[in-house]
């Protein structure tokens, strides 16, 4: 048995597709739905109105979230496409240049020029479209967008994220819920900026106090502008 047979290896990239739109989602949800319900209840509002509002916009954010990703990742999709037709229309027209111009790659690469005219040369007698859609193109298995796949794990990924800022809003007193929502969503959002970060490989204070940040200011604004409108209504 050869040695690369007994040395796997599994690469974090493998995760980019899902791990982007699967944080984007759950941090969303948090922040958002928590902002909401401190915004709705800084304006001296019943307990179930603060409810009713943050199911409302658990629901909304959802459907705009899969909605959002499913058009964007479309988009990024349809535009891969059409850079692989117009390949595949000169790998038809012109194989010679197009063979010459994966060498020329190469050889930038650091393979010397003989090497790389017989790597380019073996590569297209293989798979000449995949070879370019890899090296001219930056397109692979791993990073090609797949829109139904980040529709529906932004969509989850948000509806479980907004599901804890409503379950606090079910268990603290009137009096706290401000407090005890915005206290409850940081330490959700340091957990899911820790998750997140050990998903991918990176560094976990860093990914943690980012995401904790961001979600604090978001909460203070919506908390303040709650509160102006209160007191002005």
């Amino acid at each position: 048995m050869s040695r690369l047979r007994q040395h796997p290896e599994s690469h974090l990239v493998s995760r980019i597709g899902w791990l982007r739109a699967a944080v984007l989602g759950a941090n969303d949800g948090i922040v958002s739905t928590a902002s909401l319900i401190v915004g709705v209840a800084s304006a001296s509002a019943a307990t179930s109105e603060v409810l009713i509002a943050g199911v409302a916009g658990l629901v909304a954010g959802a459907m705009s979230m899969a909605a959002g990703e499913y058009v964007s990742v479309s988009s990024q999709s349809d535009t891969e496409q059409a850079d692989l037709a117009r390949e595949r229309a000169e790998l038809a027209g012109q194989p010679d240049l197009e063979r010459e111009e994966l060498a020329r790659i190469y050889t930038e690469r650091g393979v010397s020029a003989d090497l790389a005219r017989q790597v380019a040369a073996q590569l297209m007698g293989h798979d000449a479209l995949a070879a370019h859609a890899r090296d001219e193109l930056g397109i692979s298995e791993v990073t090609a967008a797949r829109p139904i796949q980040a529709a529906l794990t932004s969509a989850a990924t948000f509806s479980l994220g907004a599901i804890m800022p409503l379950v606090m809003v079910l268990l603290m007193p009137r009096a706290f819920l401000v407090a005890g929502v915005s206290i409850a969503s940081l330490a959700f959002l340091a957990l899911l900026g820790g998750i997140g970060a050990r998903a991918g490989g990176a560094r976990v204070g860093r990914a943690t106090l980012r995401v904790t940040f961001w979600g604090a200011l978001a909460m203070v604004l919506t908390a303040g502008i709650g509160a102006l409108f209160g007191t002005v209504v």
